[in-house]
């Protein structure tokens, strides 16, 4: 005959029971924890990711804030450039005065030379299809001989900071009728 084996303590039973039951409940509850581990991963990636962009924009700023911070300065020179530019074309067509003008046009070159040297490019307009991002167009003349819409002359000199416009040309563009 078999003799079955009980367990004369019913207290070791409820503790197997008790035992068994938070495994299982720990186990049920590992899914939901794993979901708001890769939550909080998923939230700390796009932290990381959102203060490295953040740096990389700093960054960037700051170069262009150095590059165009003589901007302003460049721009307030222009104008005594301009008048110059004008004297010294002036003075060009009188024959006593060709000591001081071979003077003066080695200061414009050195300035010149200054201004370029900053990043200020000079925008060359005159045989150029008009561009309304670099020219404005002050009036309109007729030339059979160039195509329509060519800047013909130039009355004012347009410059560009590296990529950045000055100030824009000014200029007569070729209108064909």
């Amino acid at each position: 005959m078999k003799k079955e084996h009980t367990n004369p303590d019913p207290e070791t039973k409820n503790t197997a029971e008790a035992t068994a039951e938070p495994e299982s409940a720990a186990e049920a509850a590992a899914p939901d924890l794993q979901a708001e581990v890769d939550r909080y991963r998923d939230v700390a990636l796009r932290a990381a990711a959102d203060l490295e962009n953040y740096r990389k924009r700093m960054i960037r700023e700051k170069e262009e804030a150095i590059r165009f911070a003589n901007a302003g300065l460049l721009e307030k020179l222009l104008p005594i450039l301009d008048n110059f530019e004008l004297g010294l074309e002036a003075a060009k067509g009188d024959e006593a005065a060709k000591g001081i003008v071979n003077g003066f046009s080695m200061i414009h070159r050195q300035l010149g030379d200054f201004l370029q040297s900053s990043g200020l490019q000079p925008i060359d307009a005159v045989g150029q299809p008009f561009d309304p991002k670099f020219h404005e167009a002050l009036g309109h003349e007729i030339d059979e001989a160039q195509a329509d819409g060519i800047v013909l002359r130039q009355l004012r000199r347009g410059y560009r900071l590296a990529d950045r416009l000055v100030r824009p040309a000014s200029v007569i563009v070729n209108k064909i009728a």
